[in-house]
Parts: structure tokens; C-alpha cells; sequence
């Protein structure tokens, strides 16, 4: 037991002489934390504009009949003749997708409001790829001929747009670095490194006038003598965040 007590005690001492011997990190009381690096923030912004060379229209079959089979069975038919026009015009099968089909019953009333019965509505729409913008109204023309009752609209675009994307950035950058400097001369301050940049694109838009969809330099085009369309300019939008350091 005593042989013990004597083991813990020299183990005590031995702790306490390593604690002795350590280094101990003094604090400068004049040690200052490092001042925060003054900024310049600037924002720079470009626009891009190009004629679309794509378009997506969506088109559909709205029939009607006291039974559901039949009001189906009319749609079949007008959707079948559809998509053979559409074809008939040079537009690929991959590029014809159903967007929707829809059945629904809609009940029928008189002018006194009181029910008469109901009638069956059946509702399919087909997206189509136009990938030659200037048959865009021809190919309404044909949709509509074969039995296309219902037009949701008209979409450009542009198949590829990263090269114009890059384009934008490019000019939103040099657009900031401008100011940045402008800014700095300015201030009598010079500029360091960058600190951060943030940057957003958007997608691409057309350009509107008091016309309706513009263009410029022959863009715009009457493609179809029963559906005039205009394919106008599209816009490619692009905004940069940048923060220098200044001295």
C-alpha cells in the first residue's frame, strides 16, 4: 500500500514539473487585428440581340358529343389528319409530342339556368419543334386546315445559345471593369484584386416596339398570307457583380 502511495505521488510531481517546463504564449497587448481591405463594388450589365432560328407552337383538337366514345373518337380523327399535315410540311415525328390529352363531362343548361344534360369535352394538344422559322405560318396554315381548333401560341428561340451567352458575359464584365476604373480615378484610389464576382444571365426575351414583335434588318417576315408571323429579335441579358480591393 505504501509502495502505491509513493508511485502516485512521484507521478503527481511529474505532471506538475512537464506543466512547468511548457512554453507559455504571451499576448502582445499592442497586437491589432488586421484591418478589413477597403472595396469598390460595381455592377456592369450587356445585351445581346439575335434573330431566333427555332420556334415552338402548341396546337390542339377541341371536340364535343353527348357520349364520351364518339367525342373521342371525332378527336382521333382531326388529331390523326394533324399530324399528317404537319408532316406533310417537312416536320419530323420527333418533333410532335402530346402535351396534353383531357376528357371531361360539362353540364348543359338553358337560358333559365336549369340543366339540360351533358355533353362529353375531349381536348388534345401537340407540341411541335419548328426548326425552319420560315415555314412557321405555313405550318399554322396547315394545322388549322386539318382540323386544329385551338392555337396556344407561338414561342422563338434559339437552338444554341452559348456562344452569344459567352458573348454577354464578356461585355458585362468590361462594363464593370470600366466603371471600376472610372470610379477609381475618380476617387484618387487605386484598384487591387478582385474580391468576388457574381453573375446572372437571362433568358432570351423579345424585343417588343409599339408595333408588336420587332426586328430589325429584314428579321421580321409576313411567312404566311392566312397566318402572318413575325419572328423579330430575341435579347440575351447578362449582369455581373464585381468587388475590388482598393488602395
Amino acid at each position: 500500500m505504501r509502495n502505491k502511495t509513493l508511485l502516485f505521488t512521484l507521478l503527481a510531481l511529474m505532471v506538475l514539473v512537464v506543466n512547468a517546463c511548457a512554453p507559455v504564449q504571451a499576448t502582445s497587448p499592442t497586437a491589432q487585428t488586421p484591418p478589413t481591405p477597403r472595396t469598390l463594388n460595381v455592377s456592369g450589365n450587356a445585351r445581346v440581340t439575335a434573330v431566333p432560328d427555332i420556334a415552338y407552337v402548341s396546337v390542339g383538337v377541341h371536340t364535343e358529343h353527348e357520349k364520351a366514345a364518339q367525342a373521342v373518337a371525332d378527336n382521333n380523327v382531326l388529331a390523326q389528319s394533324i399530324a399528317d399535315a404537319l408532316k406533310g410540311m417537312g416536320v419530323d415525328e420527333k418533333d410532335i409530342q402530346t402535351l396534353g390529352f383531357n376528357i371531361y363531362p360539362q353540364d348543359q343548361f338553358n337560358p333559365e339556368g336549369q340543366r339540360t344534360g351533358t355533353r362529353f369535352v375531349v381536348d388534345n394538344t401537340v407540341y411541335v419543334t419548328v426548326r425552319d422559322i420560315s415555314k412557321v405560318g405555313d405550318i399554322l396554315g396547315a394545322a388549322v386546315e386539318a382540323g386544329a381548333n385551338t392555337v396556344n401560341g407561338i414561342q422563338f428561340d434559339l437552338a444554341d445559345k452559348t456562344a452569344l451567352i459567352t458573348e454577354a458575359r464578356k461585355q458585362a464584365i468590361a462594363n464593370a471593369q470600366a466603371q471600376a476604373q472610372e470610379l477609381a480615378a475618380a476617387a484618387g484610389v487605386t484598384l487591387g484584386e478582385v474580391q468576388s464576382l457574381s453573375y446572372y444571365n437571362s433568358i432570351p426575351t423579345p424585343i417588343y416596339d409599339n408595333k408588336g414583335v420587332g426586328g430589325a434588318g429584314g428579321a421580321a417576315a409576313q411567312l404566311s398570307a392566312s397566318v402572318p408571323v413575325s419572328a423579330g429579335q430575341l435579347i440575351i441579358t447578362a449582369d455581373v457583380s464585381i468587388s475590388y480591393e482598393i488602395h
